[in-house]
């Protein structure tokens, strides 16, 4: 798949801060078919009516935030709305479920919509509900249609959560729907930012909306119940909330570790019975195998515990495991990234000196160097050698004197057949006898 070009310049931005792209991802992720594969069975299954929830099992620069940025971008694609969550001791205390469902409101995103969605999602849904009653042949201009459309809004809730919605998260959506329809679109936006988590609506709407105080920890998940059949009413296939970086959990004061631990344990417990949503953390091995955390917690240690055999690990149990960089997967990558950073088309005049100076020899030479100091071990040094790759291919791009190859003092080396024919014009053809096996890149980060 060919990126466009704000797509491949938001990469190589992020690239250059030691960041994983929130877009794009896609490009540049090969060989990582198994794992991938596992995530969208999760998705078919969330897709068909069940509930989910799969943590992703990695060391430092093993992939995780780029799989979990990967799955945004799959979920997307088959048609579910996403969030992505940080777990944080800042901002997010993950006992408290209010902060849990605020932060996944404000990263609530769709294809059409890829933040604060709520709204857009919200709008979506009414308009399902109006065509469906003139379907059934009631007058759009009758002076009680608004009335019948409350009426099935309200109705459609109470089925589809089973009579559990909370009484003013149905007073919210009925007073939105009312006040767009009056026209006062500051007023509903108000309301939807209640909607969202915020504490910080003006009491005066909330008193004019009827609502009561703020949403709670104690039905923050009846909420997110809510929004999740608003969702799928919306005509989305699901709700996939990606939450990333739990081992943080694990470095929190020890009342607090344990309260949230328990928070995970509530969602795995309640996640069979939250048909089409699907949660993905991603934890280091420390945080699920570690007393200070799941494995401190024996409820969740024993819903969530990772099986190995004989150094096998199957792809379908709770925990995915993701391995380790290799020097070939690192060179792969590098590879495919020079690739969408010569298709630019700002880069066209110096696309063959880009080739020739950061070429497959430079980038094995880099790699070497990049990873000398660390044992070989490059599955902790993925950020650094990109930022330094891409560092060069900027500074190629900017000025012809500079040489990658003897700023960092490497011998010259020829360059491979491939590279010799790129930048002849010609395509490479390998020989007929040779087989040429892809290089699989298990992850990025």
């Amino acid at each position: 798949m060919t990126p466009s070009t704000r797509d491949t310049r938001h990469i190589f931005e992020s690239l250059r801060k030691g960041l994983v792209p929130e877009r794009g991802v896609e490009t540049f992720a090969v060989g990582i078919e198994k794992p991938r594969d596992e995530l969208h069975r999760q998705m078919r299954l969330a897709a068909d009516g069940d509930g989910s929830i799969k943590f992703l099992r990695g060391g430092y620069g093993c992939g995780k935030t780029f799989m979990a940025r990967l799955a945004l971008h799959d979920a997307q694609a088959k048609g579910f709305a996403t969030s992505f969550v940080v777990v944080s001791d800042n901002d997010l205390r993950f006992y408290r479920f209010d902060d849990v469902y605020r932060k996944v409101m404000a990263g609530l995103g769709t294809a059409a919509c890829p933040r604060g969605a709520l709204g857009d999602i919200l709008d979506r849904w009414i308009g399902a509900v109006e065509e469906a009653l003139e379907d059934e042949g009631f007058d759009p201009d009758a002076d009680d249609f608004d009335d019948r459309v409350q009426a099935r809004l309200k109705a459609d809730l109470h089925a589809k959560t089973g009579g559990k919605a909370p009484p003013d998260f149905v007073r919210a959506i009925n007073t939105v729907f009312e006040l767009k329809q009056a026209g006062d679109h500051a007023e509903a936006g108000a309301i939807l930012s209640w909607l969202a988590g915020s504490t910080k609506v003006a009491a005066s709407a909330k008193r004019a909306a009827g609502l009561k105080g703020d949403i709670d920890s104690g039905e923050a998940m009846a909420y997110l119940r809510g929004v999740l059949e608003i969702v799928k009413a919306a005509g989305y296939a699901g709700l996939l909330i990606v939450v990333d970086e739990a081992e943080t959990i694990v470095r929190m004061r020890k009342d607090v570790r344990h309260k949230s631990l328990n928070g995970i344990r509530q969602i795995a417990d309640a996640a069979p019975g939250q048909p089409g949503l699907l949660w993905l953390f991603t934890g280091t091995p420390e945080f699920f195998d570690s007393k200070a955390g799941v494995a401190g917690l024996a409820p969740l240690n024993d819903r969530i515990q990772f099986i190995e055999r004989g150094g096998f690990a199957s792809l379908r149990q709770a925990q995915l495991r993701l391995t380790p960089f290799d020097r070939q997967r690192l060179i792969a990558v590098a590879l495919q990234l020079r690739d969408l950073y010569l298709r630019d088309p700002s880069r066209v005049e110096h696309a063959d000196r880009i080739a020739e100076k950061v070429s497959m020899a430079y980038i094995e030479e880099l790699v070497d160097q990049v990873t000398t100091g660390f044992r070989g071990d490059v599955g902790i040094v993925p950020r650094q050698f990109l930022r330094q790759l891409v560092n060069d291919l900027d500074l190629v791009d900017e000025d012809s004197d500079y040489d990658p190859s003897a700023a960092a003092g490497f011998t010259p080396r020829a360059l491979t057949p491939e590279e010799s024919h790129a930048l002849s014009g010609d395509r490479y053809s390998a020989p007929d006898s040779a087989t040429v096996e892809p290089i699989p890149v298990e992850e990025v980060w």
